[in-house]
C-alpha cells in the first residue's frame, strides 16, 4: 500500500483543479440551504440541530454523488493512460481505496462547508451539538456509501453520461425502496418487508439523522463501503487479467 497516498494526491488535485468540483459543492451547498430555510423551516419553532437541512441530503445526493463520480476513472478511460496506468507498480486495491478516499475527502470538505450553520444555531438556540455531529457524520457515511457504489458503476462504464446516468438511476431506486415495499404489504409477510426496508440506506440515515448514531448503524454503511470497494478492485483485477 505504499503507493496510496501517490493515488489519492493524484485523485484528490484532479478534483482541486476541475471547475465542475467547484460547481457541484456550490449547487449542493446552494441548494441545501434554501431548502432548509424555505422547505424545511429553520428559523421557525426553537431548533436545537440541523434535522431541517440534513433531511435532504438523501436526496441531494442522488445528484452530487453521481456529478462527482465521473471524474473517479476519467483519466483511465482513456486507452493511452489505462495502458500507462497497467504497467505502472500500483494495485487494483491501491487504485481503488485511493481514488475513493480522494472523493470522499471531497464531501467531507462539501459538509465542512455547512460549519457556518453550526455557528447560527449555536447563535439562536441551545444547540444539541452532540447530535449535530451525529448528523454530520451519519451524513458522510451515506456518501461513503453512495460512492463506493458510484466506484463499482465507473469501472464497468466508460462514457460520463452513461455513468451519471446509470448511478443515479440505480440510487434512486434504492432510495425509493421503502415506497414500493409499502405497497406490497399485503403481497408479503410483514417480516420480510420490515427486513428489506432495513436494507435501504436513506432509513438508517433517517435514524442517525434524528440523533441516533449506534453502532448498528454505523456498521450498516461501513459494510456497504468494503463490500463495494472489494466488488470494484475484483472488477480492475478481472478486466487487467
Amino acid at each position: 500500500m505504499k503507493r496510496l497516498p501517490v493515488i489519492f494526491k493524484r485523485q484528490l488535485n484532479n478534483y482541486l483543479s476541475s471547475p465542475a468540483t467547484y460547481f457541484g459543492v456550490a449547487m449542493f451547498l446552494i441548494t441545501n440551504t434554501t431548502l432548509g430555510f424555505y422547505v424545511g423551516n429553520f428559523l421557525n419553532g426553537n431548533p436545537t440541530d440541523l434535522h431541517a437541512f440534513f433531511q435532504f441530503h438523501p436526496w441531494l445526493y442522488l445528484f452530487f454523488i453521481p456529478f462527482i463520480s465521473t471524474l473517479l476513472w476519467s483519466d483511465e478511460h482513456n486507452e493511452n493512460a489505462r495502458s500507462f496506468t497497467n504497467t505502472l507498480p500500483v494495485s487494483a486495491l491501491e487504485l481503488t481505496l485511493g481514488k475513493f478516499l480522494a472523493a470522499w475527502t471531497v464531501c467531507a470538505l462539501t459538509l465542512a462547508l455547512d460549519f457556518p450553520l453550526v455557528i447560527i444555531i449555536n447563535y439562536l438556540a441551545m444547540a444539541d451539538n452532540s447530535t449535530i455531529l451525529g448528523q454530520f457524520i451519519g451524513s458522510w457515511l451515506l456518501a461513503g456509501a453512495y460512492l463506493s457504489f458510484s466506484c463499482l458503476v465507473c469501472v464497468v462504464a466508460y462514457n460520463r453520461l452513461i455513468i451519471f446516468g446509470i448511478t443515479l438511476a440505480l440510487l434512486l431506486l434504492t432510495s425509493t425502496l421503502s415506497s414500493v415495499l409499502d405497497m406490497l404489504t399485503h403481497q408479503a409477510p410483514i417480516w420480510v418487508i420490515d427486513s428489506l426496508i432495513s436494507l435501504n440506506p436513506r432509513v438508517r440515515f433517517s435514524a442517525i439523522d434524528s440523533g441516533l448514531l449506534t453502532l448498528h448503524d454505523t456498521s450498516y454503511f461501513i459494510s456497504m463501503i468494503i463490500a463495494f470497494l472489494t466488488a470494484t478492485t475484483l472488477t480492475l483485477n478481472f478486466r487487467k487479467g
